[in-house]
């Protein structure tokens, strides 16, 4: 179970007890001036009652969570005709709409399984789109290694109280890391899967995690994310390949689902 997983962690962010950043730190990027330089995060919608959290990495491939892709009732993964990002979301509008034409998960992720290391650390997936995104105003993000305990790292994510505009914490801290996985201090809720976190070490932020889980400690919530280490290359080799790839089954249809159109709730969390 997370919680058992989670001792270990707790163990490593008694010192950190405190230094939460907390929901105040949330930014709204409501209107274009607030979202400039973000908007290759975009909401990633699934069908007509969920949505997760996406980032361009390259011009077509976008990053978010493994289980955005799976239906919860069945245990399937979604068709992929039902599966859109939107780049840039805000108020009813995208900068890009673009279906997905492959994904590929982690090949040690499975759905299901329970909420254990393998299920949190292996909880990334990587969907080509249909068609690239070159935009001026979009640029895809870079990515890079592991984050260290302490560093500040950032978070942009849409989440079921803020689905129409994603939302920026700029401050937030690793409190632990193990196993593939990071302890964040980020706020994050139902809808944040798959978004990306930020290092700003270099001076421009680049992707090092993305969110797959919230949970709780004794020093409070905290956000969980998959570390990128090799992941992230795997899967790339892995798509270029064809190798455990998902294709659509239909042509290319965009559905374009207007505001409120998605339910509360977005794709799931693990609980703890």
């Amino acid at each position: 179970m997370l919680r058992k997983l989670l001792i270990g962690l707790i163990l490593l962010v008694i010192w950190f007890k405190g230094s939460h950043a907390g929901p105040s730190d949330l930014r709204e990027l409501v209107t274009g001036d607030d979202g400039r330089g973000w908007e290759a995060v975009g909401r990633l919608n699934i069908g007509r009652r969920a949505f997760c959290t996406g980032a361009l990495i390259t011009t077509d491939l976008v990053l978010t969570a493994a289980h955005c892709l799976y239906d919860k009732a069945s245990g399937e993964v979604m068709p992929l005709d039902r599966v859109e990002f939107l780049a840039g979301w805000r108020n009813g509008r995208a900068q890009a709409y673009r279906g997905v034409r492959h994904a590929v998960v982690h090949p040690r992720y499975v759905f299901g399984q329970g909420d254990d290391v393998a299920r949190v650390a292996h909880d990334l997936a990587l969907l080509e789109l249909d068609r690239p995104i070159r935009l001026p105003g979009i640029q895809p993000f870079a990515t890079a290694g592991r984050p260290h305990m302490g560093d500040r790292v950032g978070v942009v994510s849409y989440a079921k109280d803020r689905a129409e505009a994603p939302s920026l914490q700029e401050t937030c801290h690793v409190l632990a890391g193990r196993a593939g996985i990071v302890m964040l201090s980020c706020d994050v809720d139902f809808g944040s899967s798959g978004a990306p976190v930020f290092s700003f070490e270099e001076g421009a932020p680049r992707i090092v995690s993305v969110v797959t889980a919230k949970a709780e400690t004794e020093s409070g919530k905290v956000a969980l994310g998959t570390s990128l280490d090799k992941s992230l290359a795997l899967l790339q080799a892995r798509l270029s390949e064809g190798e455990g790839v998902i294709g659509r089954s239909s042509p290319t249809t965009i559905r374009r689902f207007g505001q409120g159109e998605v339910a509360e709730g977005g794709a799931k969390f693990i609980r703890p």
